[in-house]
């Protein structure tokens, strides 16, 4: 099991549009590609950043997992939808995690 933690500052005045195209089209399309989310939070610091954190079985299949999800046309009609009015995301980071061997996560 492989997890990346993945961290969205929101294009200002944004947020709220992103969590709804997460809460309304992201989180199912992630369902029907394969990959699979440990949760999300914003973070208290800063509410303009959305925080998640994705499981896969490998590297390969978290491979094939994002490439599917980009090319799905579903997605990309909620991202053209969503975007009309500028993006919703300033940056992303982007880091993929082992667990070590004394870790409760498998």
């Amino acid at each position: 099991m492989l997890y990346e933690l993945r961290t969205y500052n929101a294009a200002p005045g944004k947020i709220d549009a992103l969590n709804a195209r997460f809460r309304d089209h992201t989180c199912s399309l992630f369902a029907k590609h394969g990959i699979g989310v440990a949760g999300f939070w914003i973070n208290r610091a800063d509410p303009n950043q959305l925080i998640y954190i994705c499981t896969f079985e490998d590297a390969a299949q978290m491979e094939r997992a994002w490439a599917s999800f980009r090319d799905d046309p579903d997605w990309q009609k909620a991202r053209a939808e969503s975007e009309r009015d500028g993006s919703l995301v300033a940056s992303i980071e982007s880091v993929v995690m082992d667990p070590t061997d004394y870790s409760t996560a498998t």
